[in-house]
């Protein structure tokens, strides 16, 4: 991608697109950004209420609208996609999920058709760059690591719905030639995520003095990657990611669930000024999350050779610089817990 270009980031007001969002508008200010977000429960404007620069616009609107779509791709004249608008929670998709299908799955496709209708005529200097996860590989055992080669084996409703979106992209690549690149990455964790998942949850529920729900044991691994690392890797893709290639994104950074969250416990004393140990004593065991996959870990080889991105944030650092921003926006969380997010 080159010169003046028109990107549509879809989900551009939820944890990963707000700041991803924010990255390209300020980087790139010969970019036109159009920032397509529904406004979801997850979608939340105060997470983008600062970006106000010239080369940026709001647009809200559904996926799921397959006419609003191509009239966008028409009047807007869209050269590049970043999609990273989807229902992401594993618990909600458990719950409901017919609600992932429709936007991970039939969203992504009416993306991939408004896109495939505007760029058939001249698909030259076009990119659909889609964002999925690691969960579409299902479980690892010790010593493993997933690669861009490794089979799909998605445990849950959501990972499910995310691995037929991703074969979808590769389909429209294949039949259609439609110009296309994926990046699979680990958990994110920092500012601005949406207070249902584990780190933001254990801050807000410590402030609270209230349980840490640790599902089973609190055995299980995941591989922990700060947000604004994500978003150079991806920065890194768009730009220099080969056309029908995938890249995993990963820390390199290894933890079991409960090692996390007492490391957390550790830091919320100390910057809460309470007895250590304290915050370590709300922790409780709940019973385990049907299907929950044990371990996830990714090997980001590819990526580090061949684009040469690598992390940057140590996990520590990453954990205390999240918690430093959640203690100092307890107005964002507020509205958060009353639903005023949404006003």
């Amino acid at each position: 991608m080159k010169g003046n270009k028109t990107i549509l980031i879809t989900g551009g007001a939820g944890f990963i697109g707000s700041h991803v969002v924010r990255y390209f508008v300020e980087k790139y200010p010969n970019y036109s950004i159009l920032n397509l977000d529904k406004l979801t429960y997850a979608g939340n404007k105060e997470n983008i209420q600062d970006i106000t620069a010239p080369n940026y616009r709001f647009i809200q609107g559904d996926i799921c609208d397959a006419d609003f779509l191509s009239t966008l791709f028409a009047e807007e004249t869209i050269e590049a996609v970043i999609h990273l608008a989807a229902e992401s929670h594993v618990d909600r998709s458990i719950e409901n999920p017919l609600e992932f299908v429709h936007t991970n799955v039939i969203g992504t496709v009416n993306l991939l058709n408004a896109a495939k209708k505007q760029w058939n005529h001249d698909m030259t200097d076009k990119l659909f760059y889609h964002v999925s996860t690691d969960e579409v590989y299902g479980s690892l055992a010790e010593g493993e690591f997933f690669l861009e080669t490794t089979s799909y084996d998605p445990q849950s409703p959501y990972s499910a719905s995310k691995a037929s979106s991703d074969h979808f992209v590769r389909a429209y690549h294949n039949t259609y030639k439609l110009p296309i690149v994926l990046s699979n990455c680990s958990n994110n964790y920092g500012p601005n995520q949406f207070p249902e998942k584990l780190i933001p949850v254990c801050i807000q529920n410590i402030v609270d003095n209230k349980a840490l729900p640790i599902y089973g044991q609190g055995v299980n691994v995941r591989d922990w990657l700060f947000v604004f690392d994500h978003v150079t890797a991806i920065d890194k893709v768009f730009h220099e990611g080969k056309i029908g290639e995938t890249y995993n994104i990963g820390g390199f950074n290894e933890w079991k669930n409960i090692d996390l969250v007492k490391t957390l416990c550790k830091i919320m004393d100390k910057k809460l000024d309470r007895e250590e140990g304290s915050s370590e004593k709300l922790i409780t065991y709940v019973t385990d999350r049907a299907g929950h996959d044990m371990r996830y870990a990714i090997d980001s080889t590819k990526i580090s050779q061949e684009l040469n991105w690598k992390p940057s944030v140590q996990f520590e650092e990453g954990l205390e610089k999240t918690v430093d921003w959640y203690l100092a926006n307890s107005t964002w969380l507020d509205n958060i817990k009353t639903g005023n997010y949404r006003k």
